[in-house]
């Protein structure tokens, strides 16, 4: 953005000092380069930056949010300014976004099936959705959400909390009640809850692949709600060393929170459909550390709460927008819009702007062409991707009336949590396998140096999410030296 504030700025100075910008910027030149476009242009772009400060994109998200459509206007007047042959430069690029933006609009017009909702005392929320098996997704993935009734325009990022190995036909996320959105979120589950929440998703997205298993100790440390992340990471070497028998390096779970309800967040380490032999092969500790309290308080404690939903014919499993082989159907749409695309502005040349420029005296206008081969642009990418989607839509289907059959109706229930009903007889064997894997500290935080030097094996995984000061704390202490075996990755919420 630096380069094109300035490539503006120094057109101004020089048309202010030849004393002819009142002139210029009011000029659109119907052959070559247009000023007005590439005002209007800067103009936009310039609002896309001011929106990036971290100040005003944390504070204000949704303006920044909701600003950023702006690049719209960059793009098509900035296309209007240089003409179809610089165009060409930047077409790659733009042609692949555009193909990823379609896709992504088409898989938010779809209601997705909700199937569970979990309320617990420390406010939070874990919803549960269905899916089908066929949609596979990385450990630390996200997926963007909708509630049409709380905003039909607000689209909120939240961390997967299951893993697509382990849970083949539910995809759950964790969220923090905080801000006005997720607090009328947590209204409507806890108040009266309905038989049927319109739910919308995108994603979810994730890395590529993940280096877990390259360890001998993987080391997860996390303030806060940065613990999500790390119920997909544990569900997934669950996963593999029940089902696929794999060596799965040790576990080591450092996790901080401000009250001991916030602990009830361990509820949700393990799914629903965990057997008691899960943990049996997976070497896990937990060392839950709650720094403002010096004692468990159990006074006035909510239960937590279940709440089931009923199945609806218009919600849909989640699933893989171009189906299972979706990178053979991203590039089968690739070739043939682009294909589609390169014949018509072709023929449109041909047969259209040569006689024009050819024929008369008047030479054909450039922001007419660049607008002719942008519509021809968007016209072919949707027809190859509506006509991708809509063939895996039918087969799609046909999986999701299998799964609502499977599924029927569920009642309701709400449940206590086990971690504050220890004299109660625990419901769940696999959360008592989990209930002796827990250290609990209260009134003080965890001394990181200690506990990191003190890992054993040749490689030890740190993983860290949370405050950007606990990224800094556990990175130094990485990069100090105080042991030679130690590899840092961290896991940001930064957007």
């Amino acid at each position: 953005m630096l380069l094109f504030t300035a490539h503006g700025a120094c057109y101004l100075l020089f048309w202010g000092v030849t004393k002819r910008i009142s002139h210029e910027v009011l000029k659109w030149q119907h052959v070559g380069v247009a000023n007005v476009p590439g005002e209007l242009a800067l103009l936009a772009g310039l609002c896309l930056w001011a929106m990036t400060f971290p100040r005003i994109r944390r504070k204000l998200f949704e303006l920044f949010f909701y600003t950023h459509h702006l690049y719209i206007i960059f793009v098509f007047f900035f296309c209007l300014h240089v003409g179809v042959s610089f165009m060409c430069i930047m077409l790659p690029g733009f042609y692949l976004f555009m193909i990823d933006r379609f896709l992504r609009f088409l898989q938010s017009r779809r209601c997705v099936r909700l199937v569970s909702a979990r309320v617990l005392p420390s406010e939070f929320l874990e919803l549960n959705f269905s899916k089908t098996p066929g949609l596979k997704y990385t450990p630390t993935s996200i997926i963007f959400i909708n509630v049409p009734s709380i905003s039909k325009l607000q689209w909120h990022p939240f961390t997967v909390t299951s893993s697509s190995s382990l849970e083949p036909e539910k995809l759950s996320v964790l969220i923090k009640v905080e801000g006005s959105w997720t607090t009328k979120l947590c209204q409507m589950l806890a108040a009266s809850p309905a038989d049927r929440i319109e739910v919308a998703v995108e994603g979810p997205y994730g890395p590529a692949s993940t280096q877990f298993l390259g360890h001998d100790t993987l080391v997860m440390v996390s303030g806060g709600s940065g613990i999500t992340p790390f119920f997909s990471i544990i569900r997934e070497l669950i996963f593999l060393s029940t089902t696929l028998k794999t060596k799965t390096p040790k576990l080591l779970l450092i996790c901080m929170f401000k009250k001991s309800t916030e602990l009830t967040m361990l509820d949700l380490l393990l799914p629903f459909s965990s057997s008691p032999t899960d943990l049996i092969n997976l070497q896990l500790q937990i060392e839950a550390y709650v720094t403002r309290e010096k004692e468990p308080k159990r006074e006035n404690q909510k239960p937590l709460q279940t709440v089931w939903f009923r199945p609806n014919a218009s919600d849909e499993p989640i699933s893989p927008i171009l189906g299972q082989n979706g990178w053979l159907w991203l590039a089968a749409i690739i070739s043939s819009s682009f294909i589609g695309f390169l014949l018509s502005m072709g023929i449109l040349t041909r047969y259209y702007i040569y006689p024009k420029d050819h024929n008369t005296e008047q030479i054909f206008s450039s922001s007419k062409r660049v607008v002719l081969n942008i519509l021809l642009l968007c016209v072919c990418i949707i027809l190859a991707s509506s006509g991708a989607v809509l063939w895996n839509k039918i087969k799609n289907n046909m999986e999701a009336k299998q799964i609502m059959n499977m599924e029927g109706t569920t009642p309701r229930e709400s449940t206590h949590s086990w971690f504050y009903n220890a004299e109660r007889e625990l419901e769940s064997l696999p959360h008592e396998s989990l209930v002796q894997t827990i250290n609990v500290h209260y009134g003080k935080r965890p001394e990181l140096k200690r506990l990191l030097s003190g890992c054993e094996g040749s490689s030890t995984g740190v993983l860290v999410s949370g405050p950007k000061k606990l990224r800094q704390e556990v990175a130094a202490i990485c990069s100090s030296g105080v042991a030679n075996n130690l590899h840092f990755e961290s896991i940001s919420f930064s957007w």
